[in-house]
């Protein structure tokens, strides 16, 4: 939890969640989530001192490792919304129902999940409407 409040990483993933680039304002659904993937994506973009600190691969299936940027930050910010640190972000999941990949783009690499296929889901956050 050290890094977590060394480096005011809730902060930083409020400033992602809250400058997501395709919210339309006007629209019933209010904001759109973000899979931890992106959330690991964009931090690493903005952040990558942080990343070095924290010393894990962004992730993604045929990395070989299973402790990554993007379950880090997963973890961390479960763990902050079920203790009430984190009251303006909410946390849900994507099924895995009929999916069969979904990829990510990190400046010129593409991540594939290493949850699709599997019987874990991916958790996905938003700010709080």
């Amino acid at each position: 939890m050290r890094l977590w409040e060394t480096y005011g990483i809730a902060d930083k993933v409020t400033a992602i969640l809250n400058e997501v680039p395709d919210y339309l304002t006007t629209h019933h659904f209010t904001r759109p989530f973000l899979t931890a993937y992106q959330i690991a994506i964009e931090f690493a973009r903005r952040h990558p001192a942080v990343v070095t600190a924290i010393g894990k691969p962004l992730g993604g299936a045929g990395t070989g490792q299973h402790d990554s940027l993007t379950q880090y930050l997963a973890q961390r910010l479960s763990e902050q919304i079920k203790t009430g640190k984190l009251l303006h972000i909410e946390g849900s999941f994507l099924s895995n129902q009929h999916l069969e990949d979904i990829a990510f783009r990190s400046d010129n690499q593409i991540l594939h999940s290493s949850l699709t296929g599997t019987q874990y889901t991916l958790s996905m956050y938003r700010i709080r409407e």
